[in-house]
């Protein structure tokens, strides 16, 4: 039922709207569509205004894990034994389980992880760009700030940017 773009004011129309909204919601994201034509639109939604929602199906934290285990990585991490132990249990990883970064990344690129037998045991999402990671492999997070001259920012890769 929902048409094409009806006006040179409208961008897509709202069959573009309901597409982008089966997508979001797919992926485990609830959205809105509602008017854009007022100022501060999220504040207008925020404070009531009228809007079309549509939920979020399954479970938003499954669903960003399936979505970080299907991207391309864009470097390696190879953990020690204790740290492969600690991933499979659920935790984050910590500089100090690290042996070797492989590969040129930013901070908030997706790493494959593996262990030094080269098994892949999944992927996540770094908190380091590759040389502070590199600079900052085995140690623990209260040498962190020494060796990058900044507090850290946490896990290498917290256990909720991660599809292990």
């Amino acid at each position: 039922m929902a048409g094409d773009a009806g006006s040179g004011l409208s961008k897509g129309g709202m069959k573009t709207k309901v597409m982008a909204a089966r997508t979001a919601t797919a992926g485990g994201c609830a959205l809105a569509i509602t008017r854009g034509d007022v100022d501060h639109p999220l504040a207008a939604l925020g404070s009531g205004a009228r809007a079309t929602w549509f939920a979020a199906q399954g479970d938003p934290q499954q669903k960003r894990k399936a979505w970080i285990a299907a991207m391309k990585p864009r470097g390696r991490i190879t953990v020690d034994a204790g740290a492969a132990q600690a991933l499979a249990r659920g935790s984050s990883l910590l500089p100090a389980g690290v042996s070797a970064v492989c590969g040129r990344f930013g901070r908030g690129d997706p790493v494959e992880l593996a262990d030094e037998t080269g098994r892949v045991l999944g992927q996540g999402l770094t908190r380091y760009d590759s040389g502070d990671a590199d600079r900052i492999r085995g140690l623990r997070l209260d040498q962190v700030e020494g060796a990058l001259g900044h507090p850290p920012r946490g896990p290498l890769i917290h256990r909720d940017d991660m599809a292990v």
